[in-house]
């Protein structure tokens, strides 16, 4: 049996969306015949990075040579690996590795796993210039599929990724232990706003409808995660309000999937996404989301379903979502509703979805490339 050599690029392995789609996949994905190289170019933590290490992944670690020569080195590592498939999570890395991987005398089949909507705008442009260099163009989100990130693509999948619902359901089921851990008073209304402290988030929407919440049900509680250039200028205005008791803030926690878990409602005020890991902890939780109605959010919140989806930027609209969703009988429905249909976030199946694609680019790519040519690959 022939060893499939995969490569897999990313920007970071910080605690992010797509560095958590990445590493989740990778602890199901075969090893048998498949050996999986990740290549990463920064990392603020080691978190995800003793992750892959213990599931078996080799890495190959860019922080430590000089940042301005780290393209270079990318390109350099990637062609000396001479892996059969590569797959680039990140817009620039894949930018500036079709070219050069397109000059490889034993050219590897290359994919885009595309988990963004917008992104730096000379970055959109180079982008869209490379991407027909692709193989395959693979979109984590209908709405990622249909926005400007993949164009010039020549062949384009869906495939909305997933979390490990067995964790999240059993997480779930110890809601009330992992609550005492976390400091959480057994009669308040957890609602988590998992999210790193950036612009997109829109840190400031949730303050100001949590504001507004509190004065009506004070028995809510508002917890924050994660981290970010934003931070204390948040933290700043909830000091300011004098909220901090009921606005708390418990730093970057790790596997943030058990503070989703425990909570009762799920909170989102992003300005755009383009699909969030914690709305699909969320649903595999059975924990109902209170959500923008924005980029991949609503192709898996469905309005009064297994959530409530709002227009972004007003506090107002958003305040009163909350408040809906702390009314016992709305919360009873919309958790069921979380609850009733998980395969689409389940990530064993996605696992075993790029298991195929793998291998049919690693066998076939030759016949990939040329179908692809001509607008006719049909791959996954």
């Amino acid at each position: 049996m022939t060893m499939a050599r995969i490569c897999e690029v990313i920007k970071t392995l910080d605690v992010g969306g797509a560095e958590v789609l990445l590493v989740e996949r990778l602890r199901r994905s075969p090893r048998t015949d498949r050996d999986y190289t990740v290549v990463f170019l920064d990392a603020s933590t080691d978190e995800l990075v003793d992750a892959l290490r213990d599931c078996g992944v080799s890495l190959v670690d860019l922080r430590s040579c000089p940042r301005r020569l780290r393209y270079l080195w990318l390109v350099r590592t990637v062609r000396r690996l001479a892996p059969d498939v590569v797959n680039v999570h990140s817009p620039l890395p894949a930018a500036v590795l079709r070219p050069a991987l397109r000059l490889m005398r034993l050219r590897p089949a290359l994919v885009s796993t595309v988990h963004y909507v917008r992104c730096h705008p000379l970055t959109m442009l180079l982008t869209q210039a490379t991407h027909h260099l692709d193989d395959l163009t693979v979109a984590v989100s209908p709405q990622v599929a249909a926005s400007r990130s993949v164009r010039g693509a020549r062949l384009v999948r869906t495939r909305i990724h997933g979390v490990d619902v067995a964790a999240q359901r059993g997480w779930a089921q110890r809601a009330d232990q992992l609550r005492e851990q976390f400091g959480i008073p057994a009669d308040a209304f957890l609602l988590a706003f998992v999210a790193n402290f950036r612009p997109v988030k829109n840190h400031t929407l949730l303050v100001e409808a949590a504001a507004l919440v509190l004065e009506r049900r004070p028995d809510a509680l508002f917890v924050l995660a994660g981290d970010g250039p934003l931070r204390e200028q948040v933290l700043t205005d909830i000091r300011r309000r004098g909220l901090q008791d009921r606005i708390r803030y418990l730093g970057r926690v790790p596997q943030a999937g058990r503070l989703v878990a425990a909570a009762d409602a799920l909170v989102l005020a992003s300005h755009y996404e383009a699909l969030p890991v914690v709305v699909m902890e969320a649903l595999a939780s059975g924990v109902p989301v209170v959500a923008t109605e924005v980029g991949g959010i609503p192709d898996l919140v469905r309005d009064g379903d297994n959530g409530i989806l709002v227009q972004p930027g007003s506090p107002q609209r958003l305040t009163e979502a909350i408040l809906r969703i702390m009314r016992p009988e709305v919360r009873s429905v919309l958790a069921a509703g979380a609850l009733a249909d998980t395969t689409t976030v389940d990530m064993a199946s996605t696992a075993a979805w790029f298991d195929n694609v793998y291998a049919t680019l690693a066998d076939g790519a030759p016949k990939i490339r040329k179908d692809a040519a001509s607008g006719e690959a049909q791959v996954g």
